[in-house]
C-alpha cells in the first residue's frame, strides 16, 4: 500500500470512498465480487458489501477518521445482514477505537491488507437468499448506469 497522493485527493473522491476503493481492489483478489453503498435495509447504507464464490457476504464500513467513526452510531445494525462485519480505515487511524470483535482493513486508494478476520456468524438461508438478491439487483443496476447515462438515480433506490 501507497499513503495516497496529492493528485488522488483532487480525484473527486473523499477519503471514505477512495478506503472502498482500495478495499474492493484487495478483496478481488480473495474472491469477492463488491458493491458500494448497498442498502440493506431502511435507514442502512453499507459502504462495501462483498460477495465470495461460495455465497458468504461480507459488510465492510470505511471509516476515514476519528470523528467519522465516533459519529457512526448504527454499525452494529448492519451485522444482521452479513456473515462477517470489517472496518476499513487508514494507516493513521486511531486502531484503538475499533471494536476488538470485528474484522480490521488497512486501505489507501490502491490496495489494503486484510490485519484482523473477525467472527463468523452465518446468516440464515432466506436472509442469504434475500441479501444475495439486493447484491445482484444493485450491481446490475449500477452496470446498466454506467453504459446507459440516460438512468437515473431512481434506479438505484433503496428498494434496490
Amino acid at each position: 500500500m501507497t499513503e495516497i497522493p496529492p493528485s488522488e485527493h483532487s480525484s473527486g473522491l473523499q477519503p471514505g470512498q477512495l478506503l472502498a476503493r482500495g478495499t474492493c481492489r484487495h478483496l478481488i483478489g480473495h474472491g469477492f465480487a463488491t458493491v458500494e453503498e448497498l442498502v440493506p435495509a431502511p435507514g442502512l447504507r453499507v459502504d462495501v458489501m462483498a460477495l465470495g464464490a461460495k455465497g458468504e457476504i461480507w459488510v465492510v464500513e470505511c471509516k476515514s477518521s476519528r470523528a467519522d467513526f465516533q459519529s457512526d452510531q448504527k454499525w452494529q445494525n448492519y451485522l444482521p445482514f452479513c456473515d462477517r462485519f470489517f472496518w476499513a480505515v487508514s494507516a493513521d487511524f486511531p486502531l484503538e477505537l475499533l471494536p476488538e470483535e470485528t474484522g480490521l482493513i488497512i486501505a489507501d486508494g490502491y490496495d489494503a491488507e486484510i490485519l484482523r478476520v473477525g467472527p463468523e456468524t452465518r446468516l440464515a438461508g432466506a436472509r442469504r437468499k434475500v441479501m444475495t438478491r439486493k447484491f445482484a439487483r444493485h450491481a446490475a443496476l449500477r452496470l446498466q448506469a454506467l453504459r446507459d447515462p440516460g438512468v437515473t438515480a431512481a434506479g438505484l433506490s433503496p428498494a434496490v
